[in-house]
């Protein structure tokens, strides 16, 4: 196991062999209640006891990631710079979170998942095995932002689904089995499995035969 020196690590937190921690990582961070809790009691994060995170073996974390407390992760996870991931997230086996990815918190992440970089993904999504999301993507979980009552609702992506470079995916909205999305579209409804959705708002076509295959992650 390779840790750097100035990465930090917090809670009871659990790393993986064989896994590589590079330069400021934070590992473990508390989440606010548990980090409210500490302040109010004059007490340092360093010398306090709570749930870390656990990172599975032949992980490969780069510099300047933070992952919060009640994290876990799979065999062979890595990151790119600058990831944050937030509490309460399941991540499984060979996933790729890209360079500033932000994942919100309370988030389950299938295996094979590949993340590029600047996505962002809200609280209360689920993305399936074998899904590859393009960089710049962004989900969202609140239809009324700050104008009304909604319980967030983030996106489903199911199993071998693609999205597209800079596509916009609306709240509740369910991507299917094998659909792809196009770079840049905004999704507003339902995509059927193995379907093609492109265009804002995008439009549902049939998706070319050649492409009628399973995301090899």
């Amino acid at each position: 196991m390779n840790i750097h020196s100035s990465a930090k690590i917090y809670g009871s937190s659990i790393i993986g062999d064989n896994s590589v921690i590079l330069e400021n990582v934070i590992i473990g961070y508390p989440e606010h209640s548990i980090l409210t809790e500490i302040l109010e009691n004059g007490r340092s994060i360093e010398d306090s006891d709570f749930t870390g995170c656990e990172i599975g073996p032949g992980s490969f974390i780069r510099p300047n990631t933070t992952i919060f407390s009640n994290v876990r992760t799979g065999s062979n996870f890595r990151t790119g710079h600058n990831c944050m991931i937030r509490e309460n997230t399941n991540i499984g086996d060979n996933v790729l979170i890209g360079t500033n990815v932000i994942i919100d918190g309370n988030v389950t992440i299938g295996n094979n998942v590949s993340i590029q970089g600047n996505v962002y993904i809200p609280t209360h999504v689920t993305i399936e095995d074998n899904v590859f999301i393009g960089p710049c993507a962004v989900l969202a979980n609140d239809k009324y932002p700050i104008r009304k009552e909604y319980n967030p609702e983030g996106p489903i992506i199911r199993k071998g689904a693609s999205i597209g470079a800079n596509a916009t995916i609306l709240p509740g909205v369910e991507i299917g089995e094998g659909a792809f999305v196009a770079g840049g579209a905004l999704v507003t409804k339902e995509v059927p499995p193995w379907q093609l959705a492109i265009g804002s708002p995008a439009k549902i076509q049939e998706l070319p035969e050649e492409m009628r295959s399973l995301n090899n992650i």
